[in-house]
């Protein structure tokens, strides 16, 4: 099966609806990533992204015929506010890396990225049926880990001091969740609750 074949044009949730990318997307792209407080959260490199780089990213790995990245809509509005993505894909061992940016930055801060992360995961488990899904993630980015703990996604090990930002060392955190631990999530809704206000997670790593 192509890859492309195993997303469908849309994901509908509660307040995002998640879609396949276009090149008219490209813009929001060269505003998100040469912006340095999203570039903070999302790259190895201090300082953001030239546009060769992001047009270069945008060919290859949203619009790419091996692309498994889907945009971030605003329902209410249908703005663009953001990209999530699912990368080496593995199917012999149902696995795959999960990548999320909310580049609209105001928008931050209001759950739009923890519902979309839901919703993939959703979509991961009960439609392509993997069986985990990691990320990784800047441990000074604590509004992204705090999202993907609420997700069900738990800590399985850190890059000790693996990036130099704002002047010391940080760890690179490695998360996962397993399509049992989902599955359990959802016959406990209590274990998951209600999005709040500070659960969006800004960007993870790309």
């Amino acid at each position: 099966m192509a890859r492309r074949s195993w997303f469908p044009d849309r994901i509908d949730g509660e307040r995002v609806v998640l879609r396949r990318h276009g090149p008219a997307n490209l813009g929001a792209f060269l505003r998100w990533y040469s912006d340095r407080d999203v570039a903070r959260l999302t790259r190895y490199q201090d300082g953001p992204m030239r546009q060769d780089e992001i047009e270069r990213f945008f060919a290859a790995r949203v619009v790419g015929p091996d692309s498994m990245a889907l945009a971030v809509h605003e329902r209410s509005t249908d703005r663009l506010i953001g990209t999530c993505a699912f990368s080496q894909l593995d199917g012999d061992n149902g696995s795959a890396l999960y990548h999320i940016t909310i580049g609209e930055k105001d928008t931050w801060g209001r759950g739009y990225g923890t519902e979309a992360t839901m919703l993939m995961l959703e979509h991961a488990f009960a439609t392509l049926g993997l069986h985990r899904i990691a990320l990784s993630v800047f441990e000074f980015n604590e509004r992204a880990i705090h999202s993907y703990r609420r997700c069900g996604f738990i800590v399985e090990g850190r890059a000790r001091e693996a990036i130099w930002r704002d002047g010391r060392w940080w760890d690179e955190l490695t998360m996962s969740i397993l399509e049992s631990e989902w599955r359990s999530r959802r016959r406990d809704p209590a274990r998951t609750g209600q999005l709040d206000a500070t659960s969006t997670p800004v960007a993870g790593r790309h």
